[in-house]
């Protein structure tokens, strides 16, 4: 067991600072974007080294986002507006974000298909597609995020235990059942 937690100690840590995003991310709890940053830098090198380009071009997205994020939750915006508060996608831009989750599918999934030696650049490409449309909602706030967040992680999790991150596939067990608990805590946060 040692051997093997020597061997994976960067997905192990990985795992442990998305659990930690996590429910920081369903308390609405600003320390999410901070824990977010250290996460997709340990996944950027989980994905390089399993040949997951997409999810690993993701978690460098997720680095970005997740400062755009931090911004966005605090500092001036907080200050002239108060706490964000969650809101609902209505269906104009539901249908907008689904077709941006179409375009960047297309355009992923070529170029992992055109370019690299990714085992499944398509099931890849689909669940990086909807992770960077569900990541920007959250950044908004958008109630429904975690509805695509569910989608993303029934798939992913099946990815995972296809290329072996078994740590990672148990992580995104986690995550489809954490993102249930946040859609009903978003939605009762909102309501209020």
């Amino acid at each position: 067991m040692s051997d093997w937690l020597a061997q994976h100690y960067v997905e192990v840590l990985g795992v442990v600072l998305s659990i930690i995003y996590l429910v920081l991310s369903i308390r609405q709890n600003i320390l999410l974007w901070p824990v977010g940053i250290l996460s997709a830098v340990m996944y950027v090198i989980v994905f390089y080294q399993s040949k997951f380009y997409a999810d690993m071009g993701l978690n460098a997205y997720y680095f970005v986002i997740s400062i755009y994020g931090w911004i966005n939750w605090s500092g001036a915006a907080r200050k002239e507006q108060g706490e964000p508060p969650v809101i609902s996608a209505g269906l104009k831009q539901g249908l907008l974000l689904l077709l941006v989750m179409v375009a960047i599918f297309f355009m992923i999934g070529c170029l992992l298909k055109q370019y690299t030696d990714s085992p499944i650049p398509y099931w890849d490409a689909l669940t990086t597609a909807g992770s960077i449309v569900a990541t920007w909602m959250l950044t908004r706030k958008i109630l429904e995020h975690w509805i695509v967040w569910i989608v993303v992680d029934l798939m992913s999790m099946g990815l995972y235990i296809y290329r072996g991150l078994y740590p990672t596939a148990f992580l995104f067990l986690v995550y489809t059942i954490m993102a249930v608990v946040g859609y009903l805590e978003w939605r009762r946060s909102k309501n209020q």
